[in-house]
């Protein structure tokens, strides 16, 4: 049981979805497992996961390469109950009801590996943190 009284749902947003919000779904799911529901999406998706994403990920032994960019939706943003936006601003639908929570993070489009993994573990430590939030 959580603090929401249901297994809770938390969509990450970023524009692209092919960088912060992959890292910060894929580090939920694997952290959490099935105690919760993780989506993500993005208001301006790209092709493909950044490469140098899937790079970092595969550094802390979780692999995103089958994951593809999503396009955000309303259903999606309904279907959460914590919303967490990464720099997509004011492209994110807003509805009564929901939890939102801005993380300010660099972009890691266009970037190294090198570049990529102190975003990815910055990422780690605040799904850590909701994670002890969620089950609180």
């Amino acid at each position: 049981m959580t603090a929401l009284g249901h297994r809770p749902s938390v969509l990450f947003v970023c524009v692209h979805n092919a960088g912060r919000s992959q890292m910060a779904a894929a580090f939920l799911a694997h952290l959490a497992g099935d105690r919760v529901e993780v989506r993500s999406a993005g208001s301006a998706p790209a092709d493909s996961v950044n490469p140098a994403v899937v790079e970092a990920m595969k550094e802390v032994g979780i692999d995103i390469s089958a994951e593809t960019p999503k396009v955000l939706t309303v259903d999606a943003v309904q279907a959460s109950d914590v919303v967490i936006t990464m720099g997509c601003g004011d492209t994110c639908p807003v509805f009564p009801g929901k939890r939102y929570l801005d993380w300010q993070l660099d972009d890691p489009a266009g970037q190294g590996v090198d570049a990529v993994r102190p975003i990815r573990d910055g990422i780690g430590r605040r799904v850590r943190a909701l994670l002890d939030e969620l089950a609180g």
